[in-house]
């Protein structure tokens, strides 16, 4: 049966997805030159990485909530002119300090401060596109949509660095301007294509006289109903943080290349990992799963190809692991997002996301830590511990969501 086509909403959010990822990953090719030209050490970079996270983490819920009160697209038409500023201001700032560098706490604080104001308001874009993609998805058949979406955002992964990296080998302020344009981009084709919609209100409970009101979920960190989506979108994004923070070291250490050639490797490494994003995706589109199914799947392949990689000592095979492992986190996250919105009602999926995406954040800030900590007692260990992890997901989805439904009588009703 062939698979429906888009709605003409969801490739708008896609495109927004993909320049929107494109921009934020653009940074991650030019800070260490820009550090480097600044004077600054090597740490500050990560510093101002972190300090993104940090802010993405703090803030993501609160941009979903909003979208929920005021509506998906103003949320996003606001995030996304002061993603675009944020920018701009950072590439103005680079090329003046290139000619003439200004102090290193000024250089420290530019850095850092535009970093986290781009994590601050990026936020928004993954978050309320989760969310206005949940508002036009059906109940069990969200994942078809998602994976679109993440498809889009795993394009603009592999993109964003090359093309930077490209603009950056003639002028690296250049790479800058050239990454706000891409927020630009977005809000664009958001105000020309997107029409506002926001979701339905939340009906009265009634409850009977007498009777103490029950506490309502609050579509948080807490809330029962979000459990496994949350621990399953903290142990992939953990993986993948766990695993690109150490991948350079370990084309050093296992291959035993030197500097240039080890990142040349790393990069072959983290391309075949978005090839497999891609083509997982892809699947996805043509499918309708349920959720748990793909996320069953996905942890069981992305938790093989990590984990081989403790062992394997070739270059090639280690690349094949991560296109395995590609593979598998391509079915993981839209099947997390689509569970996500599933477990909750209508005017909670902005919450929800943003609840989802903070722990994104907090996974992407605590992940490059844990890995480069534990790839210290040995380079086996980080992505021993993230195989493990990501089987255990598997585990725990199989056990207690996938084999009881399984075990029903087939007129039972799911």
């Amino acid at each position: 049966m062939d698979s429906p086509q888009p709605s003409p909403r969801l490739w708008v959010l896609s495109f927004v997805a993909l320049v929107g990822t494109m921009g934020i990953m653009s940074f991650v090719a030019v800070v260490g030159p820009i550090t480097r030209l600044f004077g600054l050490a090597d740490w500050h970079a990560g510093l101002a990485l972190t300090a993104g996270g940090v802010f993405w983490t703090l803030s993501a819920r609160r941009w979903g909530k909003l979208s929920d009160r005021v509506g998906r697209k103003r949320v996003l038409v606001f995030s996304l002119a002061a993603y675009c500023v944020t920018y701009l201001l950072l590439a103005v700032l680079v090329d003046a300090a290139l000619g003439h560098p200004p102090a290193l706490v000024v250089s420290l604080a530019v850095l850092v401060g535009a970093r986290a104001l781009v994590g601050l308001f990026y936020a928004a874009v993954p978050t309320v596109a989760a969310a206005a993609v949940a508002d036009q998805a059906p109940t069990g058949k969200r994942a078809s949509s998602m994976a679109r979406l993440g498809a889009a955002n795993a394009t603009g992964l592999i993109a964003g660095p090359v093309v930077a990296g490209w603009i950056a080998t003639y002028d690296i302020a250049l790479a800058l301007y050239a990454a706000a344009l891409m927020p630009l981009a977005a809000l664009g084709m958001i105000l020309w294509k997107l029409q506002e919609t926001r979701p339905p209100e939340a009906a009265p409970d009634k409850e009977p006289e007498n009777v103490a009101p029950k506490q309502k979920p609050s579509a948080g960190f807490f809330d029962p109903r979000l459990r496994l989506p949350l621990a399953a979108m903290f142990v992939a994004i953990m993986a993948v943080a766990t695993t690109q923070s150490t991948v350079g070291f370990l084309m050093l250490d296992r291959l035993s290349l030197s500097p240039a050639e080890g990142a040349k490797a790393a990069g072959y490494a983290l391309t075949a990992l978005g090839i497999g994003l891609i083509v997982a995706q892809t699947v996805m589109m043509r499918l309708q799963w349920p959720p748990v199914r793909w996320l069953l799947l996905g942890a069981l392949l992305a938790g093989a190809g990590f984990g081989s990689v403790a062992w394997l000592g070739t270059g090639w095979v280690i690349f094949l692991a991560f296109g395995l492992a590609g593979l598998g986190m391509g079915l993981v996250r839209p099947s997390i997002q689509a569970l996500t919105a599933d477990c909750v009602e209508a005017h909670e999926q902005g919450a929800a996301a943003g609840t989802a995406a903070s722990m994104q954040g907090f996974a992407m800030t605590l992940g490059p830590l844990v890995g480069t900590l534990l790839y210290g007692l040995a380079p086996a260990v980080p992505y021993g511990l993230v195989g493990v992890l990501l089987l255990a997901l598997a585990l725990m989805v199989w056990r207690r969501h996938v084999s009881p439904a399984a075990s029903q009588p087939s007129g039972a009703v799911s």
